[in-house]
C-alpha cells in the first residue's frame, strides 16, 4: 500500500491488493476524518493504526463516499467513530444480503472478520462537517452509484470525489447521463485537486481536460452501445468495441 501526503494534515493511502482505490485521512486537533476504508483488513488496519499513532482522540469519523464494498469493507476497524455517508447508502448497506459477504469470504479468506457497518450519520444533497480547526462540505455526487458522495476540504480546496472520478468513468447502480451532470458539477467546482476513489491525484492543471474528456468517453461509450443494441447486436460484440 502507498502513502502519499497531499498537504500537512492530508495522507491519501493507495491500495496495492485492490484496483488502486484510495482511502484518505485528515489529522486535526480533536482527532482524525477518514473518507472511505479498504476492502482487506489488512491494508484497513494499516490506516487505523496510522490514525490511532497521529490522532489521540483517534478517527472521529469516517465518511463512505458510496456504499461499494471496496469503500467500506474497512468501517468495522474504526471503532467509536461516527460513519458518515448519503441516506441511500444506509440503506443498502442496511438490506445487503448477508449471504453477498458470505460468498465474498468464502472466494477470498482475506476477507475474514470484516462485519458491514452502515452510516449512521446520513444526508440528502449537501450537509457541512466541522473538527478542530478543519471545514468539510459534504455533497451529493451521484452517478457512478446513486449514493455517491464527494468531500471537499474548503481549506485546501481538495475533492475527495469517490468513484465519481476514477480513471476510466464507471457507472454501477448509477446512470451516464447523471454522471456527466456531476462531472460538470466538479468543473464548475474548481478544486485545486481532485482525489480520485481510484488512482492517482488529479492536479489543477489536468482535471478539466480529464473531466472533459470523461464526459466525452460517457456520450462516445453510451452512442456505441446504443447503436450496436439497435442492430440486434449480440452483447459480446460490445467487447470489440474500441473507444
Amino acid at each position: 500500500m502507498r502513502r502519499e501526503r497531499v498537504s500537512d494534515d492530508i495522507y491519501i493511502f493507495t491500495s496495492g491488493l485492490y484496483a488502486q482505490v484510495t482511502a484518505s485521512v485528515i489529522l486535526t486537533s480533536e482527532g482524525a476524518i477518514v473518507i472511505d476504508t479498504l476492502p482487506f483488513p489488512s491494508e484497513s488496519r494499516q490506516v487505523a493504526s496510522f490514525v490511532k499513532r497521529r490522532c489521540a482522540n483517534g478517527a472521529r469519523y469516517v465518511i463512505n463516499t458510496h456504499f461499494h464494498a471496496d469503500h467500506v469493507y474497512g468501517n468495522y476497524l474504526f471503532t467509536g467513530a461516527h460513519i458518515v455517508g448519503h441516506a441511500t447508502a444506509r440503506d443498502a448497506l442496511l438490506n445487503l444480503d448477508p449471504r453477498q459477504l458470505q460468498r465474498a469470504q468464502e472466494d477470498n479468506p482475506a476477507l475474514e472478520g470484516v462485519r458491514i457497518i452502515a452510516p449512521t450519520i446520513v444526508f440528502e444533497n449537501e450537509m457541512g462537517l466541522s473538527l478542530g480547526d478543519r471545514q468539510l462540505h459534504l455533497i451529493h455526487l451521484p452517478g457512478h452509484s446513486q449514493d455517491g458522495v464527494g468531500v471537499y476540504a474548503d481549506r485546501d480546496r481538495i475533492l475527495f470525489s469517490g468513484d465519481a472520478v476514477m480513471p476510466v468513468p464507471y457507472f454501477a447502480q448509477g446512470d451516464p447521463e447523471v454522471l456527466k451532470q456531476t462531472l460538470r458539477r466538479i468543473i464548475d467546482l474548481s478544486p485545486e485537486n481532485i482525489v480520485q476513489g481510484h488512482g492517482e491525484t488529479l492536479l489543477r492543471g489536468e482535471i478539466e481536460e480529464t473531466l472533459e474528456r470523461h464526459i466525452d468517453y460517457i456520450d462516445c461509450a453510451v452512442g456505441c452501445a446504443t447503436e450496436a443494441f439497435d442492430d440486434g447486436r449480440e452483447i459480446t460484440a460490445l467487447q470489440e468495441i474500441e473507444i
